[in-house]
């Protein structure tokens, strides 16, 4: 069975109602990104940056999967399918997608400050005094700018053994996730899918480009695929 690997970025969850990270002024949900995505934010603000986050958390929860996740999940009947994905929700997975690595953390997960291995599953808010068992405070468990992904490795080690990669709804500005087209074989075809594609088939061998937003664009991909 063949591997496919999917890169997602926030445009797959926008079309679920979910804002995406950054918009075109800057600020995420009107604030700065560093005020609420960086660790130094967090140690200024400590309760601004978890009740951002209890928001988020709660937007969430009453998010539901779109057809572009639901595709990409009925490739598994087909292909041996990998996402990799920028995005904290849980929306593939609740759309039926078994295999999903989080490069930048889950909101649906809190752990400890003391550590990065501490990891809890939370639907709830977080609140400033709630610890761990060893009266740590917990926090988001989301890779802030200036953090280190620890994921990244097993990003690069799947990426590496794909024969179709798929990019669906990023800016390709982000890096490390940006660098992950880097690591795919000079043969491996590529998918682009996004309304307002960052790079060209021009500028890319065995590119192909399909400027749709996600809910379009994925379905039709997935179907020509399966047909394959």
């Amino acid at each position: 069975m063949k591997n496919i690997v999917v890169l997602t970025g926030a445009g797959i969850s926008a079309e679920s109602g979910l804002k995406t990270f950054r918009d075109a002024n800057g600020l995420w949900e009107g604030h700065d990104v560093m005020e609420v995505a960086t660790p130094e934010g967090f140690q200024k603000n400590p309760e601004l940056v978890l009740e951002f986050y209890n928001q988020r958390r709660k937007q969430l929860l009453t998010a539901e999967p779109n057809t572009a996740h639901k595709a990409l999940a009925d490739l598994e009947a087909h292909y041996n399918v990998h996402i990799i994905t920028q995005n904290v929700d849980d929306l593939h997975e609740r759309a039926g997608s078994s295999k999903v690595l989080h490069l930048h953390g889950e909101l649906l997960k809190a752990r400890s400050i003391n550590s990065t291995n501490k990891i809890f599953d939370c639907k709830k808010d977080i609140l400033l005094g709630d610890t761990c068992a060893k009266g740590y405070q917990l926090r988001p468990h989301i890779v802030w700018f200036g953090e280190a992904v620890p994921l990244l490795a097993d990003a690069i080690s799947i990426t590496e053994k794909a024969d179709y990669l798929i990019i669906i709804g990023t800016s390709m500005q982000v890096y490390p996730a940006a660098s992950l087209i880097g690591f795919v074989n000079n043969n491996t075809p590529i998918y682009f899918i996004d309304p307002k594609p960052a790079i060209t088939s021009s500028q890319r061998k065995n590119l192909s480009v399909i400027a749709e937003n996600a809910v379009n664009g994925v379905p039709t991909l997935v179907a020509s695929l399966i047909d394959k």
